[in-house]
């Protein structure tokens, strides 16, 4: 279900599970987290993330599931929550190709990658009103950021779901485009900060995470930022980066 493919430093995960919408079980879990291992040990230098057939990820497989002795924080708190974690850590851009169902663990996915580019047909909201369930991994968070309370409220008590349009258009996500050209602009965009200075792309991410996940004020983060700069000028790339703008050529980044 879970396919790992690297060429050209870019690591491509493909949730491959079509018949299910790509439904994650707890041995899916698994081996996604192992395939951000692996691709991780290879050391690419760019990840893209997507689903075969008709949706990305319509969330958790609960077609063999009895509510009545669900273990619900082991599968949340034991394996979804841990591989989030890992995915948002993973050192090198990452990138997301979110089109039809991108519903709980599938949005939680999304939610852990760095970029996130939608195709038009793309599905996004919270569907727990119908199981009695709630919004999980990550997915109020996401929406209390960006939508505010009452348009959140709003999704979840309706269980309306968002274009991939609206879901751009409200913040949630990069970019939105056709579904026929929405792959094809992820593989360019990972494509392209494969070819970059990935060590100055860490920094922004490193950053990024920090200003979200503490709040960090304005100048709390321009310190951050300096003490990145700093560090930063201290990389082939960084140099590289300098003598290309001074030889009027194309820089030629390694990565490091």
């Amino acid at each position: 279900m879970i396919e790992l493919g690297i060429a050209d430093d870019v690591a491509t995960i493909v949730l491959n599970a079509p018949s299910t919408l790509n439904a994650l079980d707890e041995q899916a879990l698994r081996d996604l987290g192992r395939a951000y291992d692996d691709a991780e040990e290879s050391g690419v230098r760019a990840l893209i993330l997507r689903g075969e057939g008709r949706a990305f990820c319509a969330g958790r497989d609960i077609s063999g599931v009895d509510p009545r002795d669900d273990d619900v924080i082991g599968y949340l708190g034991g394996l979804v929550t841990p591989l989030l974690q890992r995915m948002s850590r993973f050192p090198a851009p990452t990138f997301a190709v979110a089109h039809g169902a991108c519903l709980g663990v599938g949005l939680g996915l999304l939610v852990a990658t760095d970029v996130v580019y939608v195709a038009e047909s793309a599905k996004i909201g919270s569907p727990f009103a119908a199981l009695g369930a709630t919004l999980d991994s990550g997915g109020h968070a996401l929406f209390v950021d960006r939508l505010g309370a009452h348009r959140t409220l709003d999704l979840i008590y309706t269980g309306r779901l968002m274009s991939g349009a609206e879901a751009v258009g409200a913040g949630l996500f990069s970019r939105v485009f056709p579904d026929d050209e929405v792959v094809q602009a992820t593989t360019d965009a990972a494509a392209a900060a494969a070819r970059g200075a990935t060590a100055a792309f860490l920094a922004s991410k490193q950053l990024v995470a920090r200003i979200r996940d503490e709040r960090l004020a304005l100048w709390d983060s321009v310190d951050v930022e300096n003490a990145a700069q700093a560090a930063l000028s201290d990389t082939d790339d960084y140099r590289e980066g300098f003598a290309a703008f001074q030889e009027k050529r194309r820089p030629e980044f390694r990565g490091y």
